[in-house]
């Protein structure tokens, strides 16, 4: 499993740890992923989506079919 949301394309970053002495080591920044069912009414059947926080918070606001088309869009999602 890719640590990439399946919604908003969000992925790991990488930067840097600073140290005190201000040496500086790198290090990730992952998102907050995790996986969701979902049941999508247009299609009447139940999805599972590696999603983050933000991924959810827009389905919450705009819809699961609408978020759905934008990612195929976007080409986060195949099909």
């Amino acid at each position: 499993m890719s640590k990439i949301c399946q919604i908003t394309g969000k992925k790991a970053q990488s930067g840097n740890n600073v140290a005190h002495s201000n040496v500086r080591t790198k290090r990730k920044f992952n998102v907050n992923l995790f996986t969701k069912k979902f049941y999508w009414v247009e299609q009447d059947c139940w999805i599972n989506l590696n999603i983050s926080a933000a991924g959810l918070r827009l389905i919450n606001k705009i819809g699961l079919d609408a978020a759905i088309k934008s990612a195929v869009e976007k080409g986060f999602i195949n099909s």
